[in-house]
């Protein structure tokens, strides 16, 4: 739904006030969807969310997240069908059954449920659409690993198969693997270009074995089963060449589940120049990590890229003539000549008093990890304010909306309009294969049909877009990597002028607009165009903004 539908909804069932709609309407982040807002503020919760909307459409609600539905009942409904009318079944007994959707409205889909499940009657409920989607994994083919192969044609599987699968994830280019405890069964999958796929599956006999290896090599306490654990391992390959990786471990109901991050070598060897930048922005980053003091933040929600995109930074501001310290949780790669400092919180050493005594080691550029709090904050900005380069990331939507955050952190506004230098957003999407990319040819209406803007982004004829067809380099997926897509705001003297008055968001956004900023979708339609992704895929990780 989209924010007019929220809000009536929402009204609707007396679940939110007109006041709280203004108020919204006031504080909320360009692009943020209202019922995200609510539920941040605490005014709803997200089962709340789901009731009201199921009662505007007089139907029953169903919450997924807490409702096992059988990988059977998932595929009783055909792919097409499913993803078409975003559909689950989700109880299929005697001459009835229940089909969950997140939008019971859609003309044709009684009629089609009905030819599909002849003589039984059909019950809708309302699910939301995040416990929707996760469940069109059951329609994913697993993987081609090893692994899987060997798991196959041995009855027993020895410790040792863990490094078979971390062997097939670094083949794959994936950049995490989870370990998930079922009742009797382990699922194995990789998240590949920021998508997650099964890979194999291990009978849960042998897991025990599996996990006290992993814990042993992470250094971790193999007696500890009902507390989370962290830890890394320096994993060395049949080729003799090291990878990083990072693990967590935590109790869940089924056992401990393991996640696995591997630290791509590649990114050490990353410039600017590889991030996916538009000339002009690259120019811009430049221009700003060129003076002596001043702050740059890089903004965007979790996997969204930001540290490599410091990481590369950093990497072209490291001479001989400048002294660069980091302070980060956890370090991630190490870049020489450059002193890295790790977060520990058992010896109290915290980002806020790591950046207190990095000051006082005579730095010339600061890279911070994270703002994560007001002291942080404070210290960075009066680090940027007396001589030093600082860098960081920050949780924000977007940016103009970490101007505010900041603020509401308890900076002074005087002190953030003569330090703050540029603000970055950014995303991240996958690239089309090059191996398997092929023109298609769009009408206006076929576009519309993806999104409602598009005639202001692609006009009113024919388009030629990109796309993949699926080969073997992509394991049939039809995308090998990612890039960025970005929106900068440099701070000018009206910026700063409006950051003394303490604005919202949206005043923001309208300066930095006047100024040429193109926001995150705008970006990514230069990409669509230029055949670097598909309009699918940015439609996946950005929305049009409505100015």
């Amino acid at each position: 739904m989209n924010n007019e539908e929220i809000k009536k909804v929402l009204l609707a069932g007396n679940y939110i006030t007109l006041d709280d709609y203004n108020r919204a309407e006031k504080n909320m982040s360009r692009g943020e969807l209202l019922s995200d807002y609510f539920i941040n503020e605490g005014i709803i919760t997200i089962s709340i969310l789901g009731q009201a909307t199921a009662e505007f459409y007089h139907v029953s609600y169903t919450n997924l997240s807490s409702y096992p539905i059988s990988k059977a009942n998932i595929l009783k409904i055909p792919e097409d069908l499913a993803k078409k009318f975003r559909v689950v079944l989700v109880n299929d007994e005697g001459s009835e059954i229940v089909v969950a959707t997140d939008n019971p409205a859609q003309p044709d889909l009684a009629s089609t449920l009905q030819v599909l499940f002849k003589n039984k009657k059909i019950n809708l409920t309302y699910a939301l659409p995040e416990t929707i989607t996760p469940l069109f994994t059951a329609y994913q083919k697993p993987l081609e690993t090893r692994f899987s192969k060997i798991i196959e044609e041995k009855n027993r599987i020895a410790p040792e198969i863990i490094d078979e699968i971390i062997g097939d994830a670094i083949n794959l280019n994936a950049s995490d693997i989870h370990l998930e405890p079922l009742v009797d069964e382990v699922v194995i999958r990789f998240r590949i270009d920021g998508v997650m796929q099964e890979a194999g599956r291990i009978k849960k006999v042998f897991y025990e074995n599996i996990l006290n290896r992993v814990k042993v090599q992470a250094k971790m306490r193999i007696d500890e089963h009902f507390g989370a654990q962290d830890g890394s391992i320096r994993y060395q390959q049949k080729d003799k060449k090291f990878v990083d990786m990072r693990i967590s471990v935590i109790p869940t109901i089924d056992g401990e589940k393991i996640v696995i991050r591997l630290l791509g070598e590649y990114v050490r060897g990353l410039a600017t120049g590889d991030l996916g930048l538009s000339k002009e922005d690259e120019n811009t980053i430049n221009e700003a990590a060129a003076k002596p003091f001043g702050m740059i933040l890089v903004t965007g929600p979790t996997g969204s890229g930001k540290t490599t995109t410091l990481y590369a930074l950093v990497r072209s501001l490291n001479t001989p003539k400048v002294n660069i310290t980091t302070i980060e949780d956890p370090v991630e790669y190490r870049i020489t000549g450059v002193n890295q400092v790790q977060v520990n919180q058992a010896t109290d050493l915290t980002f806020a008093k790591g950046l207190r005594s990095i000051v006082r080691q005579d730095p010339d550029i600061v890279l911070v990890g994270e703002i994560r709090d007001q002291e942080t904050a404070e210290i960075a900005v009066n680090a940027a304010l007396t001589g030093h380069l600082l860098l960081s990331t920050f949780h924000a939507n977007d940016a103009a909306t970490a101007i505010p955050r900041l603020l509401d952190m308890g900076i002074e506004p005087f002190l953030l309009a003569s330090t703050l230098e540029l603000i970055i957003a950014q995303r991240l999407v996958r690239r089309i294969c090059l191996h398997c990319r092929h023109s298609i040819t769009l009408s206006s209406v076929d576009l519309q049909k993806k999104f409602k803007q598009a005639e202001k982004f692609f006009g009113n004829g024919e388009v030629t877009l990109y796309e993949g067809k699926g080969c073997e380099e992509c394991n049939f997926t039809g995308f090998t990597g990612r890039t960025g897509i970005f929106e900068f705001i440099k701070i000018t003297s009206e910026i700063q002028e409006l950051i003394l008055s303490n604005p919202a968001s949206g005043q923001i956004w309208e300066v930095a607009r006047k100024a040429g900023t193109e926001d995150l979708f705008e970006d990514g339609i230069d990409k669509v165009k230029n055949g670097i992704t598909t309009i699918e895929e940015l439609l996946r990780v950005a929305e049009p903004s409505k100015d």
